[in-house]
């Protein structure tokens, strides 16, 4: 019996042209993480930090991005570099955060927490509401394009979002002081909580109840959220401490089953604490600080090397992909450049409200520390400069051309779409 063709509207057809596509789509994404790899290493190997990696992964996406506009790539191709913020907030972000922790010398962490919570917290707060307010009064003198109050708001506190993937990658290259790094690390990661919860709470209570009522709600969410992230990701962290501790995996024969349990252990925190509604970053951060303190001890020593090595990799190509996933999107997303002077505007703005945060809490944190443990003013400055923005910014901002009617989110997102390429090159 003859078989017929299949036709262009067989799904058969269709699926093998998908199918297709998808091989295309990661064929190309794989050659620029090779090339991104490449260029990282001749970049290091000529001492050549005038171009960091990050921004050399962010390039190329850009470039690759460009040509495929040009070239009139095929759709179904394209579809598969759409910046997701599910994809980057579940698959993405969880490697690199835990192996921050992981890697974290915990002696200058928590030595300096306290003054790492007040520029996570009061800092970022401090530095959402003073953007918001700039920004509403430039609308209303004519400077830049007028939003709404609340929308001002939501833009300021998303933009407060100071990348950790962003901050750690240029950091790591060019070596800091262990405090600074300490400082500047866990105030972009914990300032994140604060940025989402923020967010997410502004929009929630967007065209609700008063605004005193509105700050209340948004402090005690925070507050809730910070607090049980961090349990959350303490208690996962001490469960595999005694579970590796007690149930005799450390033998030669269970070496595979340790690592895969090992392994497992920071994605359950990070979707425990998202299920839960609360920051799977924060969760994480401090799960991993807590199994390197605790349960590494307990892995025999070929698993030690093993996961160390593999969280390493796993993180160095997340974050590789980040810049060149967030590249290639912005040339591809539309964007609306009709209203420049709500960018250039924004980003003094921006540079106001980061001097604002920081030099406040720095006074008062120096406050109530003796004089040899002081901020210094250059470490403050460096704060300040160091005040990112990457990925984290850019996510949120995409999700606001959602959130937001009237093509004000679009605005947002154009807006914050050039202040991350500003901030990264």
């Amino acid at each position: 019996m003859e078989e017929s063709p299949i036709s262009p509207d067989d799904p058969r057809g269709s699926s093998g042209k998908e199918q297709q596509a998808a091989g295309v789509g990661i064929l190309l994404q794989i050659m620029m993480l090779v090339l991104s790899f490449v260029l990282g290493h001749v970049l290091r190997r000529h001492k050549f930090y005038y171009l960091p990696e990050a921004s050399a992964s962010l390039l190329i996406g850009l470039i690759v991005g460009g040509l495929a506009n040009i070239s009139n790539t095929e759709t179904s191709i394209r579809a598969w570099f759409n910046f997701h913020e599910e994809f980057f907030f579940l698959f993405l972000l969880p490697p690199i955060i835990f192996q921050s922790g992981f890697s974290l010398s915990p002696k200058p962490f928590f030595s300096n927490f306290g003054a790492i919570v007040t520029f996570a917290i009061l800092g970022t707060f401090i530095a959402a509401i003073v953007t918001g307010i700039l920004v509403y009064l430039g609308g209303l003198m004519y400077l830049m394009y007028r939003l709404p109050f609340f929308e001002c708001l939501m833009f300021g506190a998303l933009i407060s979002a100071t990348d950790p993937v962003t901050v750690l990658s240029i950091f790591q290259e060019l070596g800091t002081d262990v405090n600074l790094y300490a400082l500047v690390f866990g105030e972009s990661v914990l300032n994140d909580a604060m940025a989402i919860s923020l967010y997410r709470t502004m929009s929630l209570v967007k065209g609700h109840a008063s605004s005193g009522q509105n700050i209340f709600i948004v402090i005690v969410r925070f507050l809730e959220t910070f607090v049980g992230s961090m349990s959350s990701g303490v208690g996962v962290g001490f469960t595999s401490a005694l579970l590796f501790k007690y149930a005799g995996l450390d033998i030669d024969n269970l070496q595979n089953l340790e690592c895969c349990l090992f392994v497992l252990f920071p994605y359950f925190s990070y979707m425990l604490a998202e299920g839960l509604g609360l920051s799977g970053i924060v969760s994480i951060l401090f799960t991993g600080i807590v199994m390197k303190r605790y349960t590494f001890s307990n892995l025999s020593d070929s698993s030690q090397k093993f996961v160390s090595a593999f969280f390493h990799l796993i993180s160095s190509l997340a974050e590789t992909f980040v810049f060149i996933y967030m590249g290639f999107d912005i040339v591809m997303e539309k964007h609306s450049w009709s209203h420049v002077g709500f960018i250039f505007s924004s980003i003094i703005f921006i540079g106001v409200a980061r001097a604002v945060n920081v030099f406040s809490c720095a006074y008062l944190v120096n406050l109530v520390r003796p004089s040899h443990r002081q901020i210094p003013s250059k470490h403050q400055k460096a704060l300040w400069y160091s005040g990112l923005r990457g990925a984290m910014a850019f996510a949120l901002a995409l999700q606001s051309v959602h959130d937001l009617p009237e093509g004000h989110g679009q605005i947002i997102f154009t807006a914050t779409t050039a202040i991350v390429v500003l901030t990264v090159g």
